[in-house]
């Protein structure tokens, strides 16, 4: 068996702490503790901003904001990213020192201070090839509560999308909803500046 990243691109997991020789799901209590722990976390950061997405936007305008699809770091602090900003936290890792503070406490803070002081990946710079095989595929798990009572794996800091407006199929624009439009006040005739 190999490694296998779950829900999320960049934490990887042993196919044999996860999964059982039937090619079922191991209970989550038969799940060694560091692996354990990253697929609570997965569950309580699915479906969240990138975090360099919401340093340009923030609150105020995070239906433009882009779904994370990869996490690196330690749960806890770890960096959400989308597609689109990965290439600007590997370079930010590999030429920048992040990963002379990896596994630290600070890792991610000094990742937003780097990113929300201007830094960005030279045009060009090349990010990593991921293989995606079923990337939304998740474990059906028992409710992590049940195992972690008042745990800090289950709490997170990160804005949720609205149930308006927010970019849950990762294109970076928001969802379009099932509200009709009233054209009836629209006025058709004015100029607009080009």
């Amino acid at each position: 068996m190999g490694k296998v990243s779950i829900g999320l691109r960049g934490w990887r997991f042993d196919e044999e702490d996860v999964f059982t020789d039937a090619g079922g799901w191991k209970p989550l209590e038969q799940i060694p503790k560091e692996p354990r722990h990253r697929l609570v976390r997965l569950q309580v950061v699915m479906n969240k901003p990138c975090d360099a997405c919401y340093l340009i936007h923030g609150d105020e305008e995070i239906q433009r904001c882009r779904v994370a699809s990869i996490v690196y770091g330690e749960p806890l602090d770890e960096v959400l990213l989308c597609d689109e900003h990965e290439a600007d936290f590997l370079f930010w890792f590999r030429e920048r020192g992040g990963s002379t503070i990896a596994g630290e406490e600070t890792f991610r803070d000094a990742f937003h201070e780097w990113f929300d002081d201007g830094g960005r990946a030279p045009d060009g710079y090349g990010g990593m090839d991921h293989v995606e095989e079923a990337p939304e595929d998740l474990p059906d798990l028992r409710d992590p509560e049940e195992l972690y009572e008042d745990d800090d794996l289950l709490a997170d800091e990160r804005p949720d999308f609205d149930d308006d407006g927010g970019d849950t199929d990762g294109d970076g624009a928001p969802d379009e909803g099932d509200d009709d439009l009233d054209v009836d006040d629209l006025d058709l005739d004015r100029e607009y500046p080009s």
